[in-house]
């Protein structure tokens, strides 16, 4: 399961981190001790419950709706596709404007960011689809819609479930960019603020939530997606 993994990397990280403060003893300002970061986390209860939420309904939210229009591509596909081509720091501003510095910004930053993985994967499994059973409901006079809905759309599912595994872990990263962007609450906003203030401690410790969120996000969608397509075992 990708949790165990994660943690097993996370403790190898941390003590590979342990050794080079030990070894190197850099300043705290550049590298603070591990047990400096558990210690904001500790002292910093607002970092979990007010700002981790924050960015987590964010990212769900943005992953929801970036999946929905991944599926739906083809409607809004030129619009996208100019908006990937300008670097996302150049939009953040301009949504920021448009949106305020609430929630819905970090929203759209989310959905910008993760769309093209879904839209990109799911189109790759409805060009893949068995030339041998589209020709077959051809020759029973399926229709267009029949041989999406019966054979394109079934055999997507498992590109669409990849696209969207990678999204989870993509959409924090959108949400993060927005609330660096302009924000009044949020691991991003935290990062900002302690950075300002040389709290190097409490940006490790958001950036400790940032990365679990994204481990948890992913484990939550292996766990819904898990038997959408029993027929596909490769992405089981």
């Amino acid at each position: 399961m990708i949790v165990v993994r994660a943690l097993g990397v996370g403790v190898a990280l941390f003590l590979i981190w342990q050794a080079v403060v030990f070894v190197f003893a850099p300043p705290a300002y550049l590298l603070p001790p591990p047990l400096a970061v558990f210690a904001a986390l500790r002292d910093r209860p607002d970092l979990w419950r007010v700002d981790a939420v924050t960015t987590l309904i964010e990212t769900v939210v943005g992953l929801a709706i970036g999946t929905a229009v991944g599926v739906t591509r083809r409607v809004l596909l030129p619009t996208m596709i100019v908006s990937q081509a300008i670097p996302v720091f150049a939009i953040a501003p301009i949504l920021a404007l448009w949106f305020g510095f609430g929630v819905t910004s970090k929203v759209v930053m989310a959905t910008i960011a993760i769309f093209f993985p879904v839209a990109s994967a799911f189109a790759d499994g409805l060009t893949r689809a068995d030339p041998g059973l589209i020709d077959l409901a051809r020759l029973y006079g399926a229709k267009r819609r029949q041989e999406v809905a019966v054979i394109r759309i079934p055999g997507a599912l498992p590109g669409l479930i990849t696209g969207v595994r990678l999204a989870a872990v993509y959409a924090p990263v959108g949400a993060l960019i927005g609330e660096w962007v302009g924000s009044t609450s949020g691991l991003g906003y935290a990062m900002l603020f302690a950075n300002a203030r040389s709290e190097t401690a409490v940006v490790f410790a958001a950036l400790i939530l940032i990365v679990a969120m994204s481990v948890l996000l992913r484990a939550a969608v292996d766990l819904v997606t898990a038997n959408l397509a029993p027929w596909a075992p490769e992405i089981r």
